[in-house]
């Protein structure tokens, strides 16, 4: 074989390894604008909703960044279809400056090679991160680094001022602009890239092998409408989850700039290259007409017993350092639940109790895997209901609803527990009720302590089994049943 034939050879097989390497990779990087990045910032940067421990006490550290640059919002090519086959193509341009929250492993060696980038939800006046707050015991013990951005116009306009909802720091955040929620899709692309690229700043020289970008709530309303519209664009993130969606996804532009609502209801479109995890709660009835079949690339998950927000969310994640005594608040919660999940308003009602937080960290390491390896989550069952509209749940003998995933929190029952029929003043509406099984209940379900603690080790087993709790979390599930005081 003469050099020639042996050069294009070698370099048909170079060519060749690469093509193998982002077919089973599943991503082609990246398209976005690479920002400037500052930092990190000296002093604590303002998170609201968020855990309150000090992270070095479990191995973390926690830096602010700035980064900027010139963001784009997309006009329609086409009228946007309820398929989420969006063409569009970028239109106006604005400078901007906003800032984004790290929080990551001290060492180095315990990193497992994923970012989760966390939309900060503003549906409260100022960014909050409900996801970390809900999964941060799964990321932490499993080495993610999570980093939140402030996408939204709100948020750093709060950032800026002094209040109302929450003070500000006028000073620290001085610089900061925001030209508007339109701009805020390439606003999240760029930070994802900035993660990619100025990684050595970022995350002090981390490997950095996947991007996960989750939200919750509004939140997982603008990643609907990012899916089906940015990401073909920019393809920066490797995978998805999309926390309590509504029908449609938020407007792809809207004021100041003209108008284009998206569709109602919106899916999530079939032909993505990376995986998307949907997660829902009872309360999130407006996804029930956004369904969709499960598929090679696409998961949906319908958790019993949930809603939107729940005293986890509340109360109990936030100091929530990963110890048993949390899975024993929890588990008592359900017994003594709160009507004031904030010191300025109360409900109606006792809120949700419910199990969400322990599928959520599921979810979580299912995503990863998904896009690490490509082994997809286990499929769930999705809720029983009588009717979509109005909706209208199938429920069980004791109150909970039919179908979806189980946990023992619903299938060995010390309460009855819904996403809905929560009455009251401000967010109320999303919390969700709790009410605890009376004593003859409790006694004509199990009749005795030990009975109850075999239905309550069975269904903790099952969800284990099934994949929807994880095994730490499924331990530390069977020793509260075994330790608790029902029927004893």
């Amino acid at each position: 074989m003469n050099r020639s034939l042996v050069g294009l050879y070698r370099l048909a097989s170079v060519m060749g390894a690469l093509l193998l390497s982002i077919v089973l990779s599943g991503t082609a990087y990246a398209d976005a604008p690479s920002p400037a990045v500052s930092g990190p910032i000296s002093g604590a940067p303002l998170l609201f909703g968020h855990t309150s421990f000090d992270l070095a006490t479990v191995g973390y550290s926690q830096s602010e960044f700035f980064i900027e640059g010139t963001a784009f919002a997309y006009s329609p090519l086409s009228p946007l279809a309820a398929d989420g086959k969006w063409a569009v193509s970028t239109s106006w341009q604005a400078a901007y400056k906003t800032r984004i929250v790290v929080n990551r492993p001290i060492d180095a060696g315990k990193f497992n090679g994923t970012v989760i980038v966390e939309w900060l939800n503003v549906s409260g006046g100022a960014d909050a991160s409900p996801d970390w707050v809900h999964a941060h015991n799964e990321l932490i013990r499993s080495g993610y680094a999570w980093i939140g951005v402030s996408a939204q116009f709100v948020g750093v306009n709060q950032l800026k001022s002094l209040g109302p909802p929450a003070p500000g720091d006028p000073v620290r955040y001085a610089s900061l602009v925001h030209p508007g929620d339109s701009y805020s899709y390439d606003i999240f692309s760029q930070a994802g890239q900035a993660i990619r690229d100025s990684v050595g700043t970022i995350l002090d020289g981390l490997r950095v092998k996947r991007l996960i970008a989750v939200g919750e709530s509004q939140s997982a309303g603008r990643l609907v409408t990012y899916i089906n519209a940015a990401h073909p664009q920019v393809k920066v993130y490797d995978g998805f989850l999309v926390h309590s969606r509504s029908t449609g996804g938020a407007p792809l532009t809207q004021a100041p700039l003209p108008v284009v609502p998206t569709p109602a209801p919106s899916f999530i479109r079939n032909d993505l290259k990376v995986p998307v995890l949907v997660f829902q709660t009872e309360n999130d009835t407006g996804g029930l007409l956004a369904r969709q079949d499960d598929s090679s690339l696409y998961r949906l998950w319908e958790v019993a017993g949930t809603a939107h927000f729940d005293l986890y969310g509340l109360r109990i994640g936030a100091t929530d350092v990963g110890e048993h005594d949390s899975f024993t608040e929890w588990f008592d919660s359900m017994l003594n639940p709160p009507s004031q999940p904030s010191p300025s308003f109360t409900c109606g009602s006792p809120i949700n109790t419910g199990p969400q937080t322990f599928v959520l960290r599921a979810a979580i390491a299912h995503l990863n895997r998904w896009v690490a390896y490509r082994l997809p989550p286990p499929k769930a069952p999705r809720f029983e209901t009588v009717s979509i509209q109005p909706i209208q749940y199938a429920l069980d003998a004791n109150g909970n609803v039919r179908g979806g995933i189980r946990t023992p929190a619903v299938d060995a029952p010390v309460a009855k527990l819904n996403g809905l029929g929560q009455s009251g003043v401000s967010f109320c509406f999303l919390f969700g009720t709790t009410v605890p099984l009376t004593q003859d209940q409790l006694t004509a379900l199990y009749g005795t302590h030990g009975r109850f603690v075999l239905a309550w080790s069975r269904a903790t087993l099952g969800a284990v089994k099934e994949g929807f709790v994880l095994p730490h979390d499924g331990i530390n599930l069977l020793i509260v049943g075994a330790q608790s005081d029902i029927l004893r």
